[in-house]
């Protein structure tokens, strides 16, 4: 097992704190020189569509916060390519460099980090 950390990403973008939560987590680890994976199963995926306009609700946009994943190391991003496809979601995303794996390489890759977050 790899002393890295997944960073499992289940729910959308709007409605509570998760994504926050799930940024900060990455972007403290980042800054502390870890190895931060994240990945982005079932609603979790709408995390990464490009377009949203979270000013029509009244929110803050944390999307700006994914172009600071750079300055942190961050470069491991997974989307399940199942979880796209069940929702009609094509692959563009407001973040370069997501890796889209089926469910099963998914699954394998997550088994590979020693801890493991679910938002």
């Amino acid at each position: 097992m790899s002393e890295s950390i997944a960073l499992i990403n289940t729910s959308g973008p709007f409605g509570s704190t998760e994504i926050k939560d799930s940024i900060d987590i990455a972007m403290i680890m980042g800054s502390y020189e870890q190895d931060v994976h994240l990945y982005f199963i079932g609603d979790g995926v709408y995390q990464l569509v490009a377009n949203q306009h979270p000013e029509l609700l009244k929110v803050k946009d944390v999307f700006k916060t994914f172009a600071a994943f750079e300055f942190y190391d961050i470069e491991h991003l997974y989307v399940c390519e199942e979880s796209l496809q069940a929702r009609g979601l094509t692959e563009i995303f407001h973040v370069e460099g997501v890796q889209v794996l089926s469910k099963s390489a998914l699954k394998e890759s997550i088994h590979q980090h020693k801890t493991c977050l679910r938002f």
